[in-house]
């Protein structure tokens, strides 16, 4: 694009850019996209969620392996916040991770509500994501059809997190290690540390 062109219209042609990248990430992970969900990472990029830590490609496989136990999440997600810093820049939003459930035998729904942010940068005129983290608010879980319910000990969830109990309860049942030291709600000195690292990465303040 040619940089004779004001600093508005090519800043909005960034954000426009990194919005639809993300956006592209997301809806490619909820529908199987799985080769177009890889080229949304930079090969040297870090994801860090409650069930995996490691590179964007290797985040990709483990969504497949995922999906093919039947682990089959969708994301509902508020709009796009990108913070523009040359070459680098934060993207924010408020997203509810929607998971079918089966407990007990009974067909329940579960409801992560959490905050992504992403850190891409601009390699060779593109955009690609460098790092994808979530930051948990609080979870639920529902049964898919009134009236139907199940009990749980209070004790079996106890080594839990509060931000993201439910979340980790049920993927513990899956066979999945689940990173208890993410940032959350419930310890927002976690959330002050994880800030400052992410958008020091790109030269901002929180």
């Amino acid at each position: 694009m040619s940089t004779s062109l004001p600093k508005a219209v090519l800043d909005s042609a960034d954000i426009t850019a990194i919005t639809q990248l993300i956006l592209r990430e997301r809806e490619s992970r909820d529908l199987g996209r799985w080769e177009q969900m890889r080229g949304c990472f930079w090969p040297d990029s870090l994801v860090r969620v409650s069930w995996f830590r490691g590179t964007g490609a290797d985040f990709v496989t483990g969504s497949i392996d995922m999906a093919r136990r039947n682990i089959l999440a969708k994301h509902r997600l508020a709009p796009i916040l990108v913070t523009l810093a040359g070459d680098r820049a934060i993207a924010t939003l408020v997203a509810i991770i929607d998971l079918p459930v089966k407990l007990q035998g009974v067909e329940m729904n579960l409801a992560t509500f959490s905050r992504f942010l992403y850190r891409v940068e601009r390699r060779e005129d593109r955009w690609g994501i460098v790092g994808f983290d979530a930051i948990y608010m609080r979870d639920e879980l529902t049964p898919a059809i009134p009236g139907q319910g199940i009990s749980i000990d209070p004790n079996e969830v106890k080594p839990f997190r509060a931000s993201y109990r439910m979340l980790s309860y049920y993927l513990t049942t899956q066979g999945y290690e689940v990173d208890s030291n993410l940032p959350g709600e419930d310890r927002p000195e976690l959330v002050e540390a994880f800030n400052r690292e992410s958008y020091g990465w790109a030269g901002l303040k929180p």
